[in-house]
């Protein structure tokens, strides 16, 4: 099964970035693709925080989730929708003033699979950066994992679900892999804004770790490159296998990344080293 990354430099213009990601999924569809996954705010990277409040959309419905939809149902394919600013439900303390981070999942017919919230909100100041994401974002609160069934691709695969700096936070990805009756995830995506200062430092470690440690493919789908807001983002979207190998990568500017996802590969290394049997022990040897 051949997945790919789509790496965009999205605007302040919701229009042209629905334009450029139905592009870009289109390439990765004629190339043989079939599931695909757009990073964190693909649809819009605004010139402040509350832009994302402007084009906020109910849960449900609205242009950018009928374009990930219809995206998914023409190249009948698997989109990971990178994440997209949700409405909090009328009434609630935070409707109005606070949106949630929402990656949606659509399968090839266009119907809607699964919504995360991201949960863990970014913050950092170095100086000449500031961020907060808690000024406007409601932090999710649950961990989301979703079975692909076999119909729609080579066999029955587990598709866990994080965003962004939700990478630096293990435990989640250890909820994800250990739902009660349910098997290890099989891929993990992170699509991601990563800020170029803290991308250069820790993007590709984190990444590597999250496969290792879980045994199991990522990934993550990047913005990569100076955005119109003068906001610059690392890039370098990837695909990592269960080893914590590089399967592909592109540093800078649009573009799609794309690594077939061996299944036999997967078991290989899960069976030479059953680690994730030995969750929870404390042995000495590794």
């Amino acid at each position: 099964m051949k997945i790919a990354a789509i790496q965009m430099v999205s605007t302040p213009r919701v229009a042209d970035n629905l334009a450029s990601a139905r592009r870009l999924i289109g390439q990765a569809a004629a190339a043989g693709a079939q599931l695909v996954a757009l990073p964190e705010y693909f649809c819009v990277m605004g010139h402040s925080d509350r832009d994302k409040l402007t084009i906020a959309e109910d849960d449900g419905s609205g242009p950018i989730q009928q374009a990930l939809a219809d995206i998914a149902r023409e190249f009948g394919l698997w989109v990971i929708g990178g994440t997209l600013p949700i409405r909090c439900a009328p009434g609630s303390a935070d409707a109005g003033e606070r949106v949630t981070n929402s990656c949606c999942v659509y399968d090839p017919n266009g119907e809607r699979i699964a919504r995360y919230d991201k949960i863990h909100l970014f913050r950092y100041s170095n100086g000449q950066e500031n961020y907060d994401e808690a000024k406007v974002l409601r932090p999710g609160s649950e961990p989301v994992a979703v079975d692909l069934g076999a119909a729609a691709v080579d066999q029955p695969l587990r598709l866990g679900l994080s965003v962004c700096y939700d990478l630096r936070f293990p435990e989640l990805y250890r909820a994800l892999s250990f739902v009660p009756g349910a098997p290890p995830c099989d891929l993990i995506s992170v699509p991601s804004a990563f800020t170029f200062s803290t991308g250069r430092a820790h993007w590709e470690l984190l990444l590597r770790a999250r496969a290792v440690e879980n045994q199991c493919f990522v990934i993550a789908p990047a913005q990569g490159g100076t955005h119109e807001n003068r906001r610059r983002t690392w890039g370098h979207s990837m695909i990592v296998d269960p080893w914590g190998e590089i399967l592909a990568v592109q540093a800078e500017g649009e573009g799609v990344v794309s690594a077939d996802l061996d299944m036999a590969r997967l078991a290989a290394v899960r069976e030479q080293l059953p680690a994730l049997s030995h969750v929870g022990g404390f042995g000495h040897n590794g």
